[in-house]
């Protein structure tokens, strides 16, 4: 017992005497990607010939069943293989109105700095989760608190009569130039970005999809734009299609399954050096500690003549030990 404690405790990382100074470097062999801490909703970001992937980090007891989340982590790689792990990035505690439960986030470049949208929960001046955005020089951090209040908080939005329905922020610069910022669970809004990309330009909008849980995630591909999103519960990854971001949507269906001992799922989609990647997070790292220690993972993605998305096959290997 005392030695698979010792085990489990290595796993999260939750020892504070030997917090991440300084870069370290690891191989990735196969799924999950990540083996010396619990890692969650992967978010992807291509940036000059690096792959930087930003997480959230489970770090819940062994036994309690919920999520505790307080940090976000960065790491990044030039071939899929070989990551470089950078000390954490942004801590919930850099949103001074924020309480706490550093949730899913996403990461975008505009004019050489770097944007975090990220899911915290507000304090009592507006009760319920809410979308904070972070801004820094670097990919790598460090990052702070940009706009110094929330840009989407719980009372903004009525559809749903819950506290958590404003999470999951993704957000995607058109050809165009224009912003979007899309986030929700059970009901999926989207609302412009002013070039600033701090605050809103114009009402929010609301897209129905079947099924929509939660985690949407936007990106583009031989003039399709795709939209994919957890899908039921336990979760899914759905997706849906259309030649213009702001829709009509038309769903397509499933990408991937339920991911192995995991209620959740959230992905990120992306095109690295010629090929695709599905990225995602199961519960597959220590088996019983469940749907609330998750883990990074990454499978190749592929497309039919037409566009479609193909169901992407979960594997072991990953692609460090598969063929494209």
């Amino acid at each position: 017992m005392k030695l698979y404690l010792a085990a489990a405790l290595f796993l999260c990382g939750i020892s504070t005497l030997h917090a991440q100074k300084k870069d370290t470097t690891f191989t990735a062999t196969g799924n999950p990607i990540i083996k010396h801490k619990f890692t969650a909703d992967p978010a992807a970001l291509v940036y000059k010939n690096k792959v930087y992937i930003y997480t959230g980090r489970d770090v819940a007891p062994e036994k309690r069943n919920g999520y505790e989340m307080h940090e976000w982590l960065c790491f990044s790689t030039s071939d899929m293989k070989t990551f470089t792990e950078h000390p954490s990035p942004l801590n919930v505690k850099a949103f001074k109105w924020a309480k706490d439960d550093a949730w899913a986030s996403q990461v975008i470049e505009r004019n050489g700095k770097f944007y975090w949208y990220v899911a915290v929960t507000h304090d009592s001046t507006h009760p319920g989760k809410a979308i904070a955005v972070a801004i820094s020089d670097n990919a790598t951090g460090p990052f702070v608190d940009a706009k110094g209040a929330a840009i989407i908080t719980n009372d903004m939005t009525t559809e749903s009569k819950i506290s958590w329905d404003d999470i999951d922020p993704t957000v995607f610069i058109d050809d165009n130039k224009q912003a979007y910022l899309f986030w929700g669970n059970t009901t999926l809004h989207y609302v412009k970005l002013k070039e600033n990309m701090i605050d809103m330009d114009g009402p929010m909008q609301t897209i129905t999809l079947p099924n929509f849980t939660e985690a949407p995630y936007i990106h583009k591909k031989n003039g399709w734009y795709y939209l994919s999103y957890a899908y039921e519960f336990p979760e899914k990854i759905a997706y849906a299609m259309s030649r213009s971001i702001e829709g009509p949507w038309m769903y397509k269906g499933i990408i991937n399954e339920i991911a192995g001992n995991c209620n959740t799922n959230h992905q990120s989609i992306i095109e690295f050096k010629g090929k695709d990647y599905f990225i995602y997070h199961n519960g597959a790292l220590v088996p019983d500690y469940g749907s609330f220690h998750r883990s990074v993972c990454i499978d190749y993605l592929y497309y039919n003549k037409e566009g479609t998305i193909k169901r992407v096959m979960m594997t072991s290997e990953g692609v460090q030990g598969g063929k494209k």
